[in-house]
């Protein structure tokens, strides 16, 4: 096993930093292998936001949800579909790109190219001896992260990722059985196969959380997900885009 699977397979979710920033050195380097990420067409339908003002971090962190390790890191990147600057393209070019860049396809490259900048951005920190954690609150109220970040028209901030120095060792989470992740030729439907490696799967989780809870929390991992899917949440989405010129048609 090489170093980069190592870094890879080591992934986990760091929500305790040390005051310590990052150097701009740091910061360049992780958002240039962002950059080196595929990107669809060469489209390049992405931009990142990184925040260092110690206010709109305090803001952002209460956005979340009060986490505050959005707020107490060594940097803030937020990572955004951007098809602003393909309009102003259109423009420039004197070409008629409205219809491309407000269709779905569009906004799902832009979504998917700034995910994968994101990733190569996780494992390029992670691979400099930092920790990661990815925050998706700050979709609990997009319009007011705009607001803190000035984006413009056709710029949708997605999540955030909070990097720095860690001060903790959560250890890995064991992910779902490789089978009901991977296919071969085709989509594997044996319902009782797949309901016995959710069982099996729902026993580890279990043992993995009473471990590491001392006991404490013994919850299945469809009993979590099924609880959370049940509660609705950022219903406005789909709205929100259609306001922000991404029109999902």
């Amino acid at each position: 096993m090489n170093e980069t699977i190592s870094t890879i397979l080591g992934h986990r979710s760091i929500r305790k930093f040390e005051d310590r920033p990052l150097s701009d050195e740091q910061i360049k380097t992780i958002v240039e292998c962002a950059q080196a990420a595929s990107t669809s067409s060469f489209i390049q339908a992405y931009s990142i936001i990184g925040v260092k003002d110690a206010e709109k971090k305090q803001r952002l962190a209460e956005i979340a949800g009060s986490q505050m390790y959005v707020e107490n890191n060594g940097h803030f990147f937020v990572f955004c579909a951007d098809l602003y600057r393909h309009f102003l393209i259109g423009e420039k070019e004197g070409r008629e790109v409205l219809e491309s860049i407000e269709s779905t396809e569009k906004f799902m490259v832009a979504v998917i190219d700034a995910a994968l900048a994101a990733q190569n951005a996780a494992v390029a920190a992670e691979s400099m001896g930092l920790g990661i954690c990815y925050i998706g609150g700050l979709r609990n109220n997009l319009e007011e992260v705009q607001k803190v970040l000035s984006t413009p028209e056709r710029v949708i901030p997605l999540f955030g990722l909070a990097v720095g120095y860690p001060v903790q060792d959560p250890g890995t989470k064991p992910r779902l059985p490789l089978r009901h992740i991977y296919h071969e030729d085709s989509y594997e439907q044996n319902l009782d196969a797949y309901k016995a490696g959710l069982e099996e799967y729902d026993r580890q989780i279990s043992v993995y959380y009473e471990e590491r809870t001392a006991g404490k929390r013994r919850d299945t991992w469809s009993g979590q997900i099924a609880g959370m899917l049940e509660k609705q949440s950022r219903m406005y989405m789909k709205e929100f885009v259609n306001k922000n010129k991404m029109n999902l048609k």
